[in-house]
């Protein structure tokens, strides 16, 4: 299978500081991370997706140091200019007064192409980290219409209790890029929270500009299955068509809990019904196009 990876991980532990990579024996709402508490370059995650011609893959921002965010950004540059990323999603705090300076410092990379500040996690962690404050700031929603001005785009990382609110925000910035980021973090996976989850998804896909990533559902639920992500895919394919959804692998953050080929395969048995061309979006062209690769 020909694939585009639309969400993935790397670091070098030598070359940029990862707080939470480096903090050992603290658990994570996704689980404890000491197994991936190493060095995960380029070579891994080819050697992970040795199943697949990976056509090309985007890097997003991983939890770097604040202060080293650009560092991030132009270690990243330095591995896309032999091998991957197609393109980088990196840190910035949309709050800051200086956000043009800082964002065309990230774009002396050519490889940039839009910018994540995690608006939510889990509530427990939102509540130590304060990023669900954002979404009421001015500044912040400023900083978006910034990005939009400068050409680029927006991973969009919440959770349950912020799909309102946010979604008015988007809707006050209609034509910026925005890509829904490990299925819109459902995490009441009850019945009741789907019913709310897809309420919510049919607002956000209702803005032309907001695309909808398949990864990250290990975080969610351990040992998911297919079966598990069933009406997440069919209703993301309804509401926002295969044109405006792709694939992540999540990797390494993933590895936690299964091999590369899991959210791949999973994904290819539920839409195997789709026309070729709407397979070939849903694995690359999406991607592709929403990033400029």
């Amino acid at each position: 299978m020909k694939i585009i990876d639309a969400h993935h991980h790397l670091w070098d532990l030598d070359a940029v500081h990862y707080p939470w990579l480096m903090a050992r024996g603290v658990e994570r709402f996704f689980g404890d991370p000491t197994p991936i508490q190493r060095n995960y370059l380029p070579a891994d995650l080819k050697e992970d997706a040795a199943k697949y011609t990976l056509e090309a893959s985007v890097h997003i921002q991983v939890g770097a140091a604040e202060e080293d965010s650009l560092k991030e950004t132009q270690w990243l540059q330095d591995q896309a200019d032999q091998t991957i990323p197609a393109a980088i999603v990196a840190f910035a705090d949309l709050r800051q007064g200086d956000i043009e300076d800082v964002l065309a410092q990230h774009l002396a990379n050519n490889k940039l192409r839009g910018i994540r500040q995690i608006i939510g996690r889990h509530p427990v962690e939102d509540a130590k980290h304060g990023t669900d404050s954002l979404i009421d700031d001015p500044r912040w929603a400023m900083g978006l219409r910034v990005l939009r001005d400068m050409g680029l785009s927006f991973d969009l990382q919440m959770i349950e209790s912020q799909y309102i609110r946010m979604a008015r925000v988007l809707e006050s910035t209609p034509d910026l890029k925005v890509a829904i980021c490990h299925f819109a973090s459902p995490w009441d996976l009850s019945a009741e929270g789907f019913t709310k989850w897809q309420s919510a998804m049919q607002r956000f896909a209702a803005l032309p500009n907001v695309g909808f990533k398949f990864s990250g559902f290990g975080m969610f639920k351990l040992e998911w299955t297919a079966e598990d992500i069933k009406p997440y895919v069919e209703t993301a394919l309804e509401l926002f068509g295969a044109e405006r959804c792709m694939v992540g692998s999540n990797f390494p953050v993933d590895k936690l809990y299964g091999s590369y080929d899991r959210i791949w395969s999973a994904v290819d048995q539920l839409t195997s019904s789709l026309s070729r061309q709407n397979r070939d979006r849903l694995f690359r062209e999406t991607a592709r196009e929403f990033y400029r690769l």
